[in-house]
């Protein structure tokens, strides 16, 4: 596997895991962080998408301009997905550094159930070899025991 590809396989996998983080948090009553997990699930599947066609990035905000100017503008992902990765970070801004302010359970779920369509959307768009990967990762066994050991 070459380092990029490598490098796209685990921002994948970070995504999935984020994915179900977000779900746990939230139903442990935790949504400020729910809320942050699941923009970092969009994040990180928007960054699989974009080294994976070959594009480079230096930020979140970066990472943002992109999707927008090259799949979204464009057409290659709906509007929606836009809006929900503007609406994701807009909530992971009030979960991380909101002081007085929070997220509220429902926000947190309907950031969970956003991310989850951002991250089907951007599957479409993805190598299938690449999410064939993560899904074996995923089929083994606590993967990161393996990978401390």
């Amino acid at each position: 596997m070459t380092a990029s590809r490598r490098e796209i396989v685990e921002l994948w996998q970070r995504a999935q895991e984020a994915l179900r983080a977000t779900g746990t948090l939230l139903a442990a009553g935790f949504p400020d962080f729910a809320a942050a997990r699941a923009y970092y699930a969009a994040f990180y599947a928007a960054s699989a998408l974009l080294l994976a066609e070959g594009k480079t990035f230096r930020s979140h905000r970066g990472v943002m301009a992109l999707m927008h100017r090259d799949y979204i503008k464009p057409g290659r992902l709906p509007l929606d997905i836009g809006r929900m990765l503007s609406t994701l970070s807009d909530l992971r801004s009030i979960g991380d550094y909101g002081g007085a302010a929070h997220v509220s359970h429902t926000e947190a779920a309907v950031a969970l159930s956003e991310a989850q369509q951002v991250l089907e959307a951007i599957q479409s768009l993805l190598p299938a070899e690449i999410v064939a990967v993560v899904s074996d990762r995923e089929a083994e066994p606590d993967r990161g025991e393996q990978e401390r050991s």
